[in-house]
């Protein structure tokens, strides 16, 4: 069914990282299912029709040095943290550009680091046009943040970022209160990635008023569908003897992916269930993977960073697990990505993990934290009378929630709602 109405997706990046891929995978559910839709991005990586840029400029290095260095001096002269924090201070506008103007809905993606700031934010909300918010983390319903831990002064009032070491200025008290400003009286509205990152969007004071909602993000179950898995082996050349486990990330050292407690899980495994490891190996994706194999008790495969899609889904297809013991996560691409493809995931009790794994139907859920059930969740998947009916659950799941037509639909129905607001 054909939309008569015009989307401008807006985010930092097109092609890199999770919010970007989320995003763009949003633009061809939308272009494939009769709603018109536009990208517009700072970082731009192809040549794609449906996507634009803003012009090339030095100020664009120079809003993002800016904002760092800012954030820098805030946080006693110290790197350590200084991009879990953003405090959009210098951007670009463009509410100028031909693509703004001709859109009737603006959805605001993953906009930070330089891209848009809180005057160029104002610029959009006071242009008149509904705007919708997608929640990759939570930076849009707090101060500075992206994700705040056990801090809930976003409930109230922002201020003191503990994240911040330094005695300079108030930054996350400055951000919230402009950020209250800019929300005041407009059209927006908030939509969580997961069930979870919007219930905690609605218990925050910023926005109070607002129609807070949720939906997944969209994947081609095309691209991500089950393949041959001795070919995808073949492919990466991979041992075609042994049960293998796949842990991904941009960052494998990044505290927030969990890395220890994989390893923990895996030295459990190695001394309690004696059938498993000399059968078993871990496929390590992602910056940093060599480094880790010495971290491990297990037989670790290394593969570098992959960027085509094709490659991504062949690499979920030559494991038999994906596991995720990530500390924090909205909804992870990457659990819908090895779910498309048939393949059963593994993850903490955690964020929106739980809603996309359904404990014990087409994957584990684990205690939070808890590296010794992580670890019976791996050997209770991989027991050879399950593991087919846990491949199929997880592909049904995928076709159910995250297909194209299905989230596009939801979205349909979200923007409808923000017009008819307006």
């Amino acid at each position: 069914m054909s939309i008569d109405m015009r989307v401008l997706i807006v985010n930092t990046a097109e092609r890199t990282g999770g919010a970007a891929i989320a995003a763009n995978r949003l633009l061809h559910a939308l272009n494939h299912n009769g709603v018109e839709a536009q990208m517009l991005v700072r970082d731009r990586k192809t040549d794609a029709a449906d996507v634009s840029s803003i012009p090339r400029s030095w100020r664009l290095k120079a809003n993002f040095l800016w904002e760092r260095g800012v954030i820098w001096l805030n946080n006693g002269l110290s790197k350590r943290g200084i991009f879990q924090v953003d405090i959009a201070n210098a951007g670009t506008d463009i509410t100028t550009m031909r693509e703004f103007r001709q859109a009737d809905v603006i959805h605001l993606h993953w906009v930070n680091q330089g891209f848009l700031s809180l005057k160029q934010l104002e610029r959009i909300f006071a242009s008149g046009k509904p705007v919708v918010i997608t929640m990759h983390d939570q930076w849009y319903f707090t101060g500075i943040c992206h994700y705040s831990g056990m801090c809930d002064k976003y409930r109230t009032r922002c201020e003191k970022c503990p994240m911040l070491k330094g005695p300079g200025i108030d930054l996350a008290r400055r951000v919230f209160d402009r950020k209250q400003a800019i929300y005041n009286g407009r059209n927006v509205t908030f939509v969580g990635c997961s069930r979870w990152i919007a219930d905690l969007a609605r218990q925050s004071h910023l926005t109070l008023g607002h129609n807070v909602t949720n939906a997944p993000n969209a994947i081609d179950t095309d691209v991500f569908t089950p393949m041959d898995k001795l070919a995808a082996r073949t492919r990466f050349n991979l041992p075609t003897d042994k049960k293998l486990l796949l842990f991904g990330a941009q960052r494998i050292t990044d505290e927030r992916k969990g890395f220890s407690y994989l390893v923990e899980a895996c030295e459990h495994i190695f001394k309690h269930h004696p059938t498993l490891p000399g059968n078993l190996g871990v496929v390590v994706l992602g910056g940093d993977a060599d480094s880790v194999k010495s971290a491990l008790p297990l037989p670790v495969y290394p593969v570098n960073y992959l960027s085509n899609e094709t490659e991504i889904a062949q690499l979920y297809n030559a494991v038999d697990l994906f596991v995720t013991p990530s500390l924090q996560d909205n909804l992870p691409n990457t659990i819908v990505e090895a779910m498309a493809c048939g393949t059963p995931c593994v993850g903490f009790n955690v964020g929106g993990i739980p809603e996309m794994i359904n404990h014990k139907q087409d994957g584990y859920v684990a205690d939070y934290c808890d590296s010794i059930d992580f670890a019976q969740g791996i050997s209770w998947c991989l027991q050879e009378a399950r593991l087919p009916a846990l491949c199929e659950a997880a592909r049904a799941t995928a076709l159910a929630t995250y297909s194209e037509p299905a989230v596009a639909a939801r979205y349909q129905a979200i923007y409808q709602s923000a017009l008819s607001n307006h």
